[in-house]
């Protein structure tokens, strides 16, 4: 289509909601093809959050996490919170009382968990740096630290405590047998396991915590004591927990009852649009597509969704998203990881290469063509 606004093009405004690795990606296309848009999120920046569990152990490292969304798309970025979606006017509506009108709708709204996992509030980047600055401090005051989950994010969560202080005692208490997630091959999951016991971690398998209510996560006590359904008691100064992650569903749940799957997502057609609506589009972990929620396929619909508006416009056949093989990869402390490509096992020394080292930090600073600090 060249640099340029096309005829067709013209009468298009698209609204994306959510700032995520889905979000920035059909953002910056569109601003690369001189498409009008704007990309709305409730913080100011861009959080790189596969990095996260990294800048909760490791000091200045979270500021590399958090890229300035005004710096990249300048007058094409708002900052708020959406409260609602009007079909019939076409516009997105923010807390604050700004409509913004839409021809096309991308809505890419992410999920939601607890922090350091996940960091969804209305924020501005200091204070998101600051966040995590003050559970770094948290973690090396305790000598003792328990990680509740032992899905992919409380598997990395648990190696890269023990990497950065090999010294501390790290308990990981999950509910069920196998590690990390579903989806990998059996030979990741427990490749991940050995490597957990390799660094020291203690595990707690097929034992839930049955007193997670009373405990307060995040934050250093004397002696806390952590007890399970299996009648285990683990004391510890520490709690951490890395579970309970859903797809962020309130930014359209009300507007689009009738699309939502059973968790939340919108239920979409092979060309990403929600069913019945075929100027608004569903990515990454808001679009019900069968497959694991990953950075990497936020990333592969965002392509789909911009080509798809170009295409309509232009009258061209619609581009199709076909989910392909597993790639996963699970960073394990900056010296170790494991993963699969496409479905294929990969080994340890290529996921620290590919990485374990940098955590994808650097393509995003250049995906929001900014230099990182």
């Amino acid at each position: 289509m060249g640099s340029q606004v096309s005829m067709e093009m013209e009468a298009v405004q698209v609204v994306i909601v959510g700032g995520g690795f889905g979000g920035i990606a059909a953002a910056s296309q569109l601003q690369a093809l001189n498409i009008p848009f704007t990309l709305v999120d409730m913080k100011d920046s861009f959080h790189h959050n596969v990095a996260a569990l990294r800048a909760s152990v490791e000091s200045g490292f979270a500021k590399k996490t958090f890229i300035s969304y005004a710096v990249t798309f300048k007058e094409n970025f708002r900052q708020g919170l959406v409260v609602e979606i009007d079909l019939e006017d076409q516009t997105v509506l923010l807390e604050g009382g700004e409509a913004l009108p839409f021809s096309h709708l991308i809505l890419a709204t992410g999920s939601t968990g607890l922090f350091p996992g996940k960091f969804n509030q209305v924020s501005s980047q200091q204070a998101a740096i600051q966040a995590y600055e003050d559970l770094v401090r948290q973690v090396q005051r305790s000598q003792s630290i328990v990680v509740v989950g032992g899905g992919s994010a409380g598997v990395e969560m648990a190696a890269e405590i023990k990497t950065e202080y090999p010294q501390k005692e790290v308990t990981l208490i999950h509910s069920q047998i196998a590690l990390a997630d579903k989806e990998l091959l059996p030979c990741v999951r427990q490749e991940a396991k050995e490597i957990l016991l390799q660094k020291g971690v203690n595990l707690l398998l097929s034992e839930r915590v049955s007193n997670l209510e009373e405990l307060s996560p995040n934050e250093h006590r004397e002696c806390i004591r952590v007890q399970t359904d299996k009648d285990t008691e683990v004391a510890t100064n520490l709690v951490i927990v890395c579970n309970g992650i859903k797809v962020n569903s309130s930014a359209y749940r009300s507007v689009f009852e009738s699309q939502l799957a059973g968790n939340g997502a919108l239920r979409v057609n092979q060309y990403l649009q929600v069913e019945g609506c075929s100027h608004i589009y569903a990515i990454g972990d808001c679009a019900n597509v069968k497959e694991p929620k990953t950075a990497y396929h936020a990333g592969l619909h965002a392509n789909i969704a911009v080509a798809n508006i170009i295409n309509s416009r232009k009258h061209r056949p619609l581009k199709a998203y076909k989910p392909g093989a597993l790639t996963f990869l699970l960073a394990m402390g900056r010296n170790d990881g494991v993963g699969q490509i496409s479905g294929f096992y990969v080994g340890r020394f290529m996921v620290r290469l590919a990485k374990s080292r940098d955590l994808f930090v650097s393509t995003s600073w250049k995906t929001m063509r900014q230099s990182p600090p």
